[in-house]
């Protein structure tokens, strides 16, 4: 078997129009506490994505120490982050929720009740174990559900991104993308009817259910804090879905793309476009978050979904230190000893 070209979710993109406010409400709420950069600039490749013009943006990049992805919180500063102009149902075009992972789903249920002031669904049964649903202040759906891999738990209720819920317009199309993007991926169950864990305003809605796992590998410097890879895809049976994105710009209010980390950007752009599934953005070279760095590249799913790759180059470890590493000289296939990972959380934000 080839060695993976993808470690796991580095991180889930979210738009919002206060970057400050919205990564205080995932550290209080759901413990994303650990800054790997925050910086202010312009994006000049994101074009194609933003009207043809360049605009600025404000990006903070926050990780959850229990393991799994993190969140690139993001927000335009060039205008106003724009909102969906309708509400986004499940099944719409598009990542519909973020997958966080929990070690115990019942204490997890707990704390988001009572730390959060936005409703927070029952426990249910999902159609492998059990989890629930919720909505941050904005409107965005998450859900909270239980996964093997963790890089440790002391102290969390919640852990970070386990993975995502998508929205199809063809599950079989969909399932092809991402097993030629992610390779080796299993497909845990393949599912069709009405979904009573689904939170959803249309009951009796039937839908096709899909969940993709790719299983932790010792793969990638973060391979240890990121963990499982979940991918749910979804699709409305008995309706016509629309576009989470249509006519809103990349960045703009809601998940905006789906990143995972690259180990071998070159190979992999070589073997997803051989498959019909070019890059649309590609920095090439190397570019710089604030203290990180490393090669980003772009491409859609069948229905339009951004997925970002990076492929890390420099990475702070304890900032305050002025303490980095550099990947490249390292090897990105190496994984990070734990201790090394551990030090990352000394930087973490404490709320007063």
């Amino acid at each position: 078997m080839s060695a993976p070209l993808i470690s796991g979710i580095q991180q889930v993109g979210i738009g919002c129009q206060n970057v400050p406010e919205t990564w205080k409400w995932y550290r209080q709420v759901l413990g994303f506490d650990v800054p790997v950069f925050d910086e202010k600039a312009d994006a000049p490749l994101m074009t194609p994505y933003t009207g043809g013009k360049v605009h600025s943006r404000q990006a903070a990049l926050a990780i959850n120490m229990a393991g799994g992805g993190g969140l690139e919180i993001w927000s335009f500063t060039s205008r106003v982050s724009q909102p969906a102009n309708f509400k986004v149902e499940i099944g719409d075009l598009g990542i519909n929720a973020i997958r966080f992972k929990a070690p115990d789903v019942k204490k997890a249920h707990e704390w988001v009740k009572s730390h959060s002031r936005e409703a927070t669904g029952p426990l249910v049964k999902l159609p492998e174990g059990e989890g629930f649903w919720g909505t941050d202040p904005y409107g965005n759906t998450f859900q909270i559900t239980s996964d093997a891999t963790w890089f440790q738990t002391k102290g969390k209720h919640v852990g970070g991104v386990a993975g995502v819920v998508v929205g199809v317009s063809d599950v079989d199309k969909s399932i092809v993308f991402y097993q030629n993007l992610l390779q080796p991926l299993e497909l845990v169950y393949d599912k069709t009817g009405v979904f009573e864990d689904l939170p959803t305003s249309i009951p009796g809605q039937r839908f096709r259910r899909a969940l993709l796992r790719k299983k932790f590998t010792p793969d990638g410097a973060f391979s240890r804090l990121l963990g499982d890879v979940q991918i749910e895809l979804v699709q409305a049976l008995d309706r016509t879905p629309k576009k989470i994105f249509e006519n809103r710009y990349w960045g703009d209010c809601g998940y905006i793309h789906l990143c995972f980390d690259t180990l071998d950007m070159d190979t992999l752009k070589t073997k997803l476009q051989a498959q019909g599934y070019p890059f649309t953005i590609d920095s090439e070279s190397s570019f710089g978050m604030e203290n990180a760095a490393g090669r980003f590249a772009y491409l859609e799913d069948p229905d339009g979904t951004l997925i970002e790759l990076v492929e890390t180059h420099k990475v702070p470890i304890l900032k305050k230190l002025g303490w980095f590493m550099d990947l490249q000289k390292r090897g990105l296939r190496k994984p990070l000893p734990n201790w090394m990972l551990k030090a990352m959380g000394l930087g973490k934000v404490k709320d007063k």
